[in-house]
């Protein structure tokens, strides 16, 4: 860092794990701004093709006629991909949108929280009282997509656009 500017040249890039809600384009406005930016960003996330991930399990593994273990199939895989790119990220975004249950959003977030990986909530204010404790548990949370750009360009420029 100089000293007459705030802004960090590690040359790293930063991982960015985008958790919760697959029904809507935040991922996208998100990855749009960051470009725009000109952030040093890497976004992942779950697998959102939502038949695709539920069924991968058994589409390599083998049907199975009880839901329980179709399910569990998917789930085990799932799992192996979200646990490695929760454990490479640098700060975690999770989106609550509230149409559905977003029980692994929530459990992203915790596991991000175990972690100690910086946190960013992403929900409507309709949600505040039912994520207080998830919201009590992330260093910001917000409204938009546009302002987690935001975010991310302050934590590794240390500017504001």
């Amino acid at each position: 860092m100089s000293s007459d500017d705030n802004t960090v040249s590690t040359g790293a890039r930063w991982s960015v794990y985008l958790a919760g809600e697959i029904h809507s384009d935040w991922r996208q406005q998100i990855d749009a701004g960051v470009r725009g930016a000109g952030l040093p960003v890497d976004l992942t996330g779950p697998v959102t093709d939502h038949p695709l991930s539920d069924d991968a399990g058994t589409m390599i593994m083998g049907a199975e006629p009880d839901p329980f273990w179709h399910d569990r199939k998917g789930a085990g895989l799932n799992a192996i991909r979200t646990r490695n790119l929760l454990k490479r990220a640098d700060i975690v975004v999770v989106r609550f949108a509230g149409k559905y249950r977003e029980w692994n959003a929530a459990f992203d977030a915790g596991q991000a929280v175990a972690m100690g990986t910086p946190l960013v909530v992403i929900h409507d204010d309709d949600l505040r009282h039912a994520l207080k404790e998830v919201d009590a548990q992330a260093m910001a949370v917000v409204r938009e997509p546009g302002q987690v750009v935001e975010i991310l360009r302050y934590v590794i420029e240390g500017s504001l656009g």
